[in-house]
């Protein structure tokens, strides 16, 4: 509609330089680029960079924008001065401009015919706050005047909001529906399903909420080759941008070249999403916190382990919309832990009752160990240890206790809290310490027992063992680990690199 790709890289920085260089690097991955113009110090930088332009080799379709600060952009001049830099745009080579619905109600539209009539017009709405309430009156204003295409941006609360914006745009081949937060991210990229999808991506900063970077899209997400067989997978929880489960499963649909994409969804309100599974087309999902147990109740039918656990991590979809839930996050424990202690005989620890907590609880006391069982809240802890026939500890007890190995199942010392954890270092006697937790893989827990000479273990090893049985559970094939295992433990690396080096500035400033 308006580029050769669907997925629209977008430019954006305080100097031309800095533009030059992110058009430089867009030109190599997509044939669609927007220009922000308005994110350029000032006039004289927005001039200076489309000077820039002039003679350059045009091996993409550019959108000039310099929205100003009334339509959400950061353009701070007249008018009169926006449609100037917008003219120039088009004479040193953009073929689109997009032109905000609040210019357009204050200018003639001879005066942008007259000025801009060698471009052609995207005419857009922005709505930052929330989707409007009226979605066909601002559609009818939008198109007044016949431009070539309209673009409808919009905050959306939940996936049903997101649905209602991307249905107005299938029936209006000349509109880009663009559904804005984090809640709204997976519809946003599913959009590009149909043939007048339409996305944004960042080259380097995101120029609006929910935004996934160009890197991400084409790279994590494989979406420029989206389509309507494309079969759909997630995760669902709060919060979730911080999980790599969409690095590791899309590295296995890579490494198997599926054509399937696995999303993240930031779930609030399970309702939401299990009314949109059917429409967007999910096949299965994962569940992690706060869902786990909250998710049993919708399932329409559950695998004997998982219903006695009480707790589900994977669900698959099947004819009719049916719901079958498994938990793999046992797998993912007995895989752990088996390769570094005697399970049967052995006391073991676990230190939660939540979902996790009850995973892990059944597969030791399945594989033979003495299962114990501390929470803050008691009666849960009280709970799940019946439930197990091991028994439940309290906290003021821990110092006189000896255990072959604890287990974290909380979210305790989970990012961003890392400085965090659920146990102090004088209650660490055991021979052995694993921690759920992944992200980091070296916890604040792990760090107190390797200094106590205690073996410690990742979450790690636990999370590609638990997501590659989600994966084989899905596909009926088996899973290419080596593959998704390489690409957690790259991730890991590159945030520990990245940690570190903001450690060492601030350091150095303070």
């Amino acid at each position: 509609m308006l580029g050769r790709d669907k997925i629209c890289a977008v430019a954006a920085a305080f100097d031309a330089e800095s533009m030059i260089q992110q058009l430089e690097q867009a030109l190599g991955q997509t044939g669609t680029i927007e220009l922000r113009l308005d994110w350029l110090a000032d006039d004289r930088e927005i001039e200076r960079f489309l000077g820039k332009l002039v003679g350059r080799r045009r091996r993409a379709t550019l959108i000039a924008t310099c929205r100003r600060r009334e339509a959400g952009g950061r353009y701070r001049g007249s008018i009169a001065k926006q449609l100037f830099h917008l003219a120039e745009a088009i004479r040193v080579g953009c073929a689109w401009y997009d032109l905000e619905i609040e210019t357009v109600r204050k200018c003639p539209p001879e005066l942008t015919d007259a000025l801009l009539g060698d471009g052609r017009q995207l005419r857009s709405a922005h709505f930052f706050r929330a989707m409007p309430r009226d979605l066909g009156r601002v559609m009818g204003e939008l198109a007044r005047g016949g431009p070539d295409a309209t673009k409808i941006a919009a905050h959306c609360d939940s996936l049903a909001d997101a649905r209602k914006l991307l249905a107005l745009a299938s029936q209006r081949s000349t509109l880009a529906a663009i559904p804005m937060g984090e809640v709204a991210l997976p519809a946003r990229i599913l959009s590009l399903r149909r043939a007048n999808g339409f996305a944004y991506a960042p080259i380097d900063v995101a120029t609006a909420p929910g935004q996934t970077s160009l890197a991400d899209l084409k790279g994590r997400y494989r979406a420029q080759g989206l389509n309507s067989r494309t079969r759909v997978y997630g995760v669902i929880g709060n919060p979730i941008a911080h999980s790599l489960s969409p690095a590791m499963q899309n590295a296995g649909f890579a490494a198997r070249r599926m054509n399937a994409i696995y999303l993240p969804f930031l779930v609030r309100d399970l309702s939401d999403f299990l009314d949109s599974v059917e429409a967007l087309g999910i096949r299965g999902f994962s569940v992690t916190l706060p869902h786990k147990e909250r998710i049993v109740k919708h399932l329409d039918d559950c695998d004997p382990l998982a219903a006695r656990i009480g707790a589900v991590n994977t669900v698959v979809v099947r004819a009719g919309g049916r719901l079958y839930g498994y938990n793999t996050d046992y797998v993912g424990v007995l895989t752990t832990l088996e390769k570094r202690i005697l399970l049967r005989g052995s006391r073991v620890l676990i230190v939660g009752a939540g979902g996790a907590a009850r995973a892990v609880a059944f597969a030791l006391a399945q594989a033979g160990s003495a299962v114990c069982v501390y929470a803050r809240r008691q009666e849960r802890a009280k709970s799940l240890a019946k439930a197990v026939g091991g028994e439940a500890i309290a906290r003021t007890g821990l110092r006189r206790e000896f255990f072959d190995a604890m287990v974290n199942a909380t979210p305790v010392g989970m990012y961003p809290a890392i400085g965090n954890s659920p146990l102090e270092v004088r209650e660490l006697n055991c021979r052995l310490v694993f921690d759920t937790i992944y992200r980091p893989p070296v916890t604040r827990l792990l760090q107190l027992a390797a200094r106590r000479g205690i073996e410690t273990v990742s979450g790690v090893e636990m999370f590609v063992a638990q997501g590659t049985a989600q994966w084989e559970i899905w596909t009926g094939d088996p899973a290419p680990v080596d593959a998704m295992r390489k690409v957690v433990i790259s991730a890991l690396a590159r945030e520990e690199k990245s940690a570190d080096a903001r450690i060492g500035v601030k350091r150095a400033i303070g």
